[in-house]
């Protein structure tokens, strides 16, 4: 198993650097690898925050990179990230919401749109 970090992750989506983003596809296809719910978190920080992506097409791309690497919580990270293209709240926020719906976990929080989605 191999663990990625967000740099190689966002190499491999951006593609903006020719020789990183080959090593980080290679490192992708030909191995077994992981990024944790807290890469995941960090790269659309990234995306969004420096790149000023779209939501919707950040989703798009992190579903479709869901599909080839492995996470701790699949069901959980797939719901958060759709849930990030159709809410404004921040990604961590989506992260907790997914908990709340996939694992039945209670959330405790002051955020107001947040305690909205969750029904609070």
């Amino acid at each position: 198993m191999v663990m990625l970090d967000a740099n190689i992750v966002l190499r491999y989506l951006l593609n903006d650097d020719e020789q990183m983003a080959s090593e980080a596809e290679t490192a992708i296809k030909n191995n077994d690898v992981q990024v944790n719910i807290e890469i995941f978190a960090e790269v659309v920080y990234v995306l969004r925050g420096v790149y000023h992506i779209d939501r919707t097409e950040i989703s798009q791309c992190l579903l479709e990179l869901l599909a080839e690497v492995t996470t701790p919580e699949p069901s959980v990270l797939r719901l958060g990230i759709k849930t990030y293209a159709e809410q404004n709240l921040d990604f961590p926020d989506c992260i907790l919401y997914a908990y709340h719906k996939v694992k039945r976990y209670e959330i405790k929080t002051f955020d107001r749109k947040l305690n909205k989605l969750l029904g609070k």
